[in-house]
Formats: structure tokens, sequence, C-alpha cells
């Protein structure tokens, strides 16, 4: 399990990392600085400039991202560039962008929203389900972690201002059923969750905010492994590869103190690992 750098261009706050299964492509952004990047075929770096802050993306064909940003859901053309928006989210709120985001097994995408500050209880959870987006979970300081068991009856989530991340049951439509319950209560040893995914064995791959590393949770919540990363602030895990096998990991520079020093901080990494990760799920517009 020897980390490996992907790309090499250091992202003020990598994030929402993506394998694209039929392209077999990877996708991640770079929120602060408005970017959505990618490599060619032959391992060319390519990205797209945004006009506010991307954050997290499904995919809902060969040619084509759903992309969520600070002020809605738009699909995205590839090839051309261009984008439309499927629905607005808090546009009318300056001071919000998006987050943490998945598609769910129903075809749906969860995305949350925080304060541009950190605000405490500024951000909130949605899901956008077939032209509808509804509110789930208000008063989030930082959503994290949105990822789903392989059966799909199960959500993940987090609030990285606590140290916590949540299991939500869910109905057959994808919707919360029921309270969520804890998960994994990092807040006693001072551990920030950050983004999550679930391999296709049931296991949650979480990246640890300034931990240098993501951890692996088995589905009873109990620690399991980790992996160590020449960054400490690593973002995002996602699984990927011509075998899923492969755990990508995004990381950020974002405040961090004299940050050229600082390790790979803000590169994307890649890990072989002997479990696969499951398919990404496909947005339905």
């Amino acid at each position: 399990m020897t980390p490996r750098i992907h790309d090499d261009r250091a992202c003020a706050l990598g994030e929402g990392v993506l394998w694209h299964p039929t392209r077999n492509q990877l996708f991640w952004f770079d929120i602060l600085g408005k970017r959505l990047m990618s490599q060619s075929g032959d391992g060319a770096p390519i990205h797209w400039d945004w006009d506010d802050h991307p954050s997290a993306a499904g995919w809902t064909d060969d040619a084509t991202l759903f992309v969520a940003t600070a002020t809605g859901l738009w699909t995205f053309d590839i090839a051309s560039g261009i984008r439309d928006r499927v629905a607005p989210l808090e546009a009318g709120d300056p001071g919000t962008r998006s987050n943490d985001g998945r598609a769910d097994p129903l075809g749906g995408f969860w995305i949350g929203t925080t304060g541009l500050g950190a605000e405490a209880g500024r951000g909130a959870i949605y899901r956008y389900f077939r032209g509808e987006v509804r509110l789930l979970y208000e008063q989030v300081t930082i959503p994290n972690a949105i990822c789903f068991a392989p059966g799909g009856d199960l959500a993940y989530f987090a609030d990285t201002a606590k140290g916590a991340i949540w299991s939500q049951h869910l109905d057959r439509a994808g919707w919360p059923s029921g309270a969520p319950e804890m998960f994994c209560d990092y807040s006693a040893v001072g551990v920030n969750p950050d983004g999550a995914v679930v391999d296709e064995t049931g296991d949650l791959w979480v990246a640890q905010w300034d931990a240098w590393r993501v951890a692996c949770h088995g589905p009873d919540g109990r620690f399991r492994r980790s992996i160590a990363l020449p960054a400490a602030r690593v973002t995002c895990p996602a699984f990927g590869g011509p075998d899923r096998r492969t755990l990508f990991v995004t990381s950020a520079t974002t405040d961090l103190p004299d940050a050229p020093h600082h390790g790979q901080a803000g590169r994307t990494f890649a890990v072989d690992l002997n479990v696969a990760g499951q398919p990404e799920h496909r947005v339905v517009l």
C-alpha cells in the first residue's frame, strides 16, 4: 500500500475525486482554485475553469458529468465544456458554497453546503432526485463523508467540525428513514473526518484532515487499518482504475504554514489495494 503521486499539481483545496466508469477517467476539483481537473489519455494534465466554486460530481453518461457548485447543480459536457444548470443550490446565499457530494444507488445525488468561513451550523445536506432538490439535514457546519453501502439501504455522512460520522438507513426510494446513528466518533481524539467512500465489501475509507492518512473502518464502525500519505490535509478518496482496486486521494494546501515544505500537500495520490471499490453510481436527470 505504497502511495504514489497520480498528479503533481498542487491544489489549494483538492476535493470531489470521481472515477468515471465508462470513460475510465479520473476527475477532481480544486474548490478554491475554481477548477475541474483531469488528465488526458496519455497522462497530460487538463483542467476547466469555473465562475464559482465547484466541489463534487457524478456522471450521467459517457460524455457528461453532473457537477455541484456554490450556486447550483449543472450538467457539464466534457468535450465542449458547455454547462447547463439543472437546479439552483443556495444560489441566493453568497455566504455558502457546495462541499462534499456523491451519487446514490438509485440515481440521486447528495450534496452538502458550508459557510465560506465554516461558520457553525451554516451548512446543510440536500438530495437531488429526478429534478427535485430536497433538504435532508440542516445546522451542519462542514458536511463530508457522503457515501453509500453496497446494499443501497445505508448512507453515511460527517460533520467535520464535530469530528463524527453518522450512518443513515434509507427507504426503498433512497430517502432517510429514521434518525441517523453514530458510526464513528472522533471528537475525543481530535480527528477530523473529511471525504469517504465505501468499498464493495462494505468497509468505509475516510480521509482524515491534518492526520496524514486515510483510515478504514468496518461496517460496525471499528478501525481496521490506515494508509499513510505524504500530505497532512488529505481530503477525499475514490476507487478507480480498470479493476477499481486503486484508491485515489486528493489533498489541500489551504492555510498550511510554509505549504511548499509541508510534504506533498495539494497533490493527488494513488494507492493500489487488495480490495475493489463499488462502481460509481450514475446520476439520473
